[in-house]
């Protein structure tokens, strides 16, 4: 298809990978910087995993975004849309000047995703919908005879939500192998601490029919593995748990203890690029 550029490959070049990951950072840190607050530790954390997933695994076109056949990505945790919009900018699917209206009236780059926003599938604010959602995706795509797979990320906070274990039982009675969650565990919501005990989550979703890797989530290396065998179609759903470090890349937000909306000082956003750029991220 004339324009297509990203595709599974079957060699990745890790250097290439970490490098679409740094960027990500450095633009989570600029957008969140000209506000001064946000969900920027949530950002860090995330950006591995959505530079594997749209460098290297993610069929789609970034010319083209309702190409028919292209996979779909579902951000279930809304939150996390500095990420995404830090990404799609890395990836040209929106300029990067438009980061500097993150969070602004009247922004294509809300706080929360919106599907209003070229390439973004769903609404994701509200939480503990999106693997429904993507599990209607997937059975969709199977009807139509089409290959395209659904990749979904929701957090471990959304494992506290009930809708998202009626999707997880759906995915596996369907035996929706053309879809892959991406479970981010990063241990934290609103307040602190995860409240509800979800643990072990990656044996619950075994439980479920879903063939489960656990992970750390901030490792390039195993991200690669654990989507090279979810390709795998075998008429079992798949399921990435990553064991994420909030602020990762910063060691200033990964110490601090409240890190899911991160309201920061004007004299830290200085430490924060020169801890990024020293090599932690």
């Amino acid at each position: 298809m004339a324009g297509f550029r990203n595709a599974p490959s079957a060699e990745a070049n890790i250097a290439d990978l970490k490098a679409h990951a740094k960027n990500i950072r450095r633009h989570v840190l600029r957008m969140s910087r000209r506000i001064g607050q946000g969900y920027v530790a949530q950002g860090l954390a995330i950006a591995d995993a959505l530079a594997a997933i749209y460098f290297h695994e993610l069929r789609y076109d970034p010319t083209n975004l309702d190409w028919p056949e292209r996979d779909r990505f579902v951000l279930s945790t809304g939150h996390y849309s500095i990420a995404l919009w830090a990404t799609f900018a890395e990836a040209g699917m929106i300029p990067v000047a438009e980061l500097e209206t993150y969070g602004r009236d009247e922004s294509r780059l809300e706080m929360s995703t919106l599907d209003t926003t070229p390439g973004v599938e769903v609404i994701g604010g509200s939480l503990g919908h999106g693997l429904g959602q993507a599990v209607g995706m997937a059975l969709g795509q199977r009807l139509r005879g089409s290959d395209a797979r659904i990749f979904v990320e929701f957090s471990d906070g959304e494992l506290q939500e009930g809708s998202t274990w009626e999707a997880m039982m759906s995915g596996g009675s369907f035996r929706l192998d053309n879809l892959v969650a991406l479970i981010d565990c990063n241990g934290i919501q609103a307040d602190g601490k995860i409240v509800v005990d979800i643990e072990p989550v990656a044996e619950k979703c075994r439980s479920f029919g879903w063939d489960t890797a656990e992970i750390d989530g901030n490792s390039m290396e195993a991200i690669l593995a654990a989507l090279h065998a979810a390709r795998q179609r075998n008429g079992r759903p798949k399921a990435i748990v990553l064991r994420t470090l909030p602020g990762r890349g910063v060691p200033t937000l990964e110490q601090r203890e409240k890190a899911h909306f991160v309201r920061v000082d004007p004299g830290e956003w200085d430490q924060f690029d020169h801890e990024l750029e020293s090599g932690h991220g």
